[in-house]
């Protein structure tokens, strides 16, 4: 049976739930840092970053105490540069590239250096950028969250005047409501998109969800042209039996709760199984556990070489005391008054590889049975199916066909999620910035 959250302490919740990576405490130790850098010529850090930020440039500005100055290089290729800094899997992107890894030390703490010079820029509300005189050409953009608010940013300093529609209260996309509070808090996400509103010339009207409160027909008719960036947000269902049991829920929700409710809101089991081992099956996972779980169990079909997190996220759920199983995967819930109480798992095994070299998972019959009170469902997202063919949009499964940023219907362009089926969030914001580049040339401005 589900139990509440409030078997913690307030003192303990905030504490389960504070920054996980906490910024430099002081400008020096920033400054040691900053001056370890090599200042590649041909940075392999910057090449990895799917936003093309300056790296060596920026840390060279700290290091001449030119804050200032590396939050406008950061916030020029990544407008969400801050958020970024924090939930980004640099690991396998800019310090994961670090020359540094090739002599056995440890990287430059590149996104450290980049909360340094972005939180400050936040925080004295420095006004970076100008935005250039109204063109009078008006864009609607569907979704607040990083492909959204990075290209109505883009829009809005060439002087578009650009409305944003979002079906939540606050902006931010996933940011906002689907990653961990240890990484971003719900506050931190509401400064950082009031930062980028402070540009002018952007209005976000919030909740307004496309097919209820808006239509495309109607956008297409009151704007010069429209951007969609609606994400993906379906949770993948696990196709067996027991799956509407009371206690069994899916990932995104479960972290939408915890972000939205907080403190003595949301309720967690005492033996939880999370399904599937990407970044948001890590989140709630932990996030289960520093809820109250006294047990949570992980379940992944394949082996740990495949898995989509990263090392330091699959750390992170072990040292919070999360259990691994591997090769194994949920074959049947069952309950008992309604409600979730035992999970039947498959073990699996992998099969021979395929055309492209991959393994995939096969059953093996042979099962055990795992108690539980709860059940998270983190084995992907899907893209809004039916919702984007209501619109005559041409999609793949839900994902839009684009050439050049632009679908199907003149004048409507996507990207973000929508149109790749779920990345980082960084690559969101590259999105953005490629479909308002497209977006600027259609207008002729």
């Amino acid at each position: 049976m589900a139990i509440l959250s409030n078997r913690l302490s307030k003192e303990q919740f905030e504490k389960n739930f504070s920054d996980i990576h906490p910024p430099f405490e002081t400008k020096d130790a920033a400054l040691v840092e900053a001056n370890r850098c090599l200042f590649c010529y041909d940075a392999p850090c910057m090449k990895s970053c799917p936003t093309s930020i300056d790296v060596p440039k920026f840390i060279k500005q700290i290091t001449t105490d030119n804050v200032k100055g590396s939050a406008h290089t950061i916030l020029s290729s990544n407008i969400m540069g801050a958020g970024c800094s924090k939930v980004c899997p640099v690991e396998k992107l800019c310090e994961g590239a670090c020359v540094y890894n090739l002599m056995d030390e440890d990287p430059i703490p590149i996104a450290k250096l980049q909360r340094y010079s972005t939180e400050m820029a936040m925080q004295k509300k420095w006004l970076l950028f100008k935005r250039k005189e109204s063109k009078g050409k008006k864009v609607a953009v569907v979704g607040a969250g990083p492909a959204g608010l990075s290209c109505a940013h883009v829009l809005s300093r060439e002087g578009i005047d650009v409305t944003v529609y979002e079906k939540e209260k606050q902006g931010g996309g996933l940011m906002t409501y689907g990653i961990a509070a240890y990484k971003v808090s719900p506050q931190f996400c509401e400064d950082e998109v009031n930062y980028i509103l402070s540009i002018g010339g952007i209005t976000i009207k919030y909740e307004q969800e496309l097919g209820k409160n808006i239509q495309l027909s109607d956008l297409k008719k009151d704007y010069d042209a429209v951007y969609m960036a609606i994400g993906v947000g379906l949770a993948r269902k696990l196709e067996i039996p027991g799956e509407q049991l009371e206690g069994v829920v899916d990932a995104i929700s479960f972290i939408y709760e915890i972000r939205n409710s907080g403190f003595n809101k949301v309720a967690v089991g005492d033996k939880v199984v999370v399904i599937g081992m990407g970044m948001t099956a890590i989140d709630a996972a932990t996030q289960a556990k520093r809820l109250g779980a006294s047990e949570v169990t992980m379940l992944y079909r394949r082996t740990q070489e495949e898995m989509p997190c990263t090392e330091v996220e699959l750390n992170i759920a072990k040292l919070d005391g999360c259990e691994i199983v591997w090769l194994a995967a949920p074959k049947e819930i069952k309950g008992a008054d309604g409600k979730v109480n035992e999970m039947v798992v498959e073990k699996m095994k992998l099969g021979e590889p395929d055309a492209s070299g991959r393994r995939s998972p096969v059953a093996t019959g042979e099962t055990f049975t795992l108690n539980v009170d709860m059940v998270i469902k983190a084995a992907g997202q899907m893209p809004y199916q039916e919702l984007v063919a209501a619109n005559q949009l041409e999609n793949n499964g839900g994902k839009l066909k684009v050439s050049n940023n632009q679908t199907n219907l003149k004048g409507v362009f996507a990207g973000g999620d929508c149109v790749n089926g779920g990345k980082e969030v960084v690559d969101a914001v590259q999105a953005g910035k490629d479909g308002a580049v497209e977006i600027l040339k259609f207008l002729n401005v």
